[in-house]
């Protein structure tokens, strides 16, 4: 059996603002370094040994990865840092507060962009201090493959080819992975490995700094069991494909 932890980072301080902030590099709260440390204690009762770890270009990530891989005491485990796993980017919405947001352009526009599968949001000029081609950490890669704002279909497209071929071959070859990420770019991973529709997809939320353990049958990506560890902040999960057949 093939063990994969999937989990969002702990709470940001643009979370508790109730701000967008997609690729803005915000840090954790105290609260969210809390529920990160409470990640790595949870996993290390599960006795799981991990061969590789992901994460994305964002420190909120990468930090909920460092305070998982203490808890469990494997920090020698081999990291990779890649920008395709990412949040989704919110465009014309970063920064803006989610409520003045609601107020301005009215609930049902708001939930178009936050909740639609292929709505994205008002698109960023290259000029934009949020665009990422501003961004030194994105200096090595092409401006044209960075986005001004995505939708949930969008991010998709990023996250799952990366996906396909960075870390599914370790998971075919048995190896136990741990991905630190984001709400938007663990969703597109949720949508392949439980075979989610578009329309569905979106209603699925991700709570902060608490793993969900995904099991796999050995040699391949079919989805076993799946369970977060923390039940008292458990969101609703997919049915796991052919449970019922």
């Amino acid at each position: 059996m093939t063990h994969l932890v999937l989990v969002r980072h702990g709470q940001s301080t643009w979370n508790k603002e109730n701000r967008f902030t997609g690729w803005v590099d915000v840090d954790l709260t105290a609260e969210g370094v809390k529920e990160a440390k409470k990640a790595g204690k949870l996993l290390a009762k599960e006795n799981i040994k991990f061969d590789a770890g992901f994460t994305s270009y964002l420190r909120r990530a990468i930090r909920t990865l460092w305070f998982a891989l203490e808890g469990v005491e494997q920090f020698h485990v081999p990291v990779t840092k890649d920008w395709h796993l990412n949040e989704r980017h919110y465009g014309g919405l970063t920064g803006l507060n989610k409520q003045e947001t609601r107020d301005k352009h009215g609930d049902e526009q708001v939930h178009i962009w936050r909740r639609s599968f292929d709505t994205p949001p008002p698109q960023l000029d290259k000029d934009n201090e949020y665009h990422p081609s501003n961004d030194e950490k994105y200096l090595g890669i092409d401006p044209a493959e960075l986005p001004g704002g995505e939708s949930l279909e969008l991010t998709t497209k990023r996250v799952l080819p990366y996906f396909d071929s960075q870390i599914a071959p370790f998971l075919r070859a048995n190896c136990n992975l741990i991905i630190s990420a984001h709400g938007n770019s663990l969703r597109a991973l949720l949508k392949q490995l439980f075979d989610v529709s578009d329309k569905d997809i979106p209603g699925y939320e991700f709570p902060t700094g608490n793993p969900l353990l995904i099991e796999l049958e050995e040699g391949t990506l079919n989805v076993i069991s799946a369970r977060y560890l923390d039940k008292t902040r458990a969101k609703d999960l997919p049915p796991i494909p052919g449970a019922n057949a």
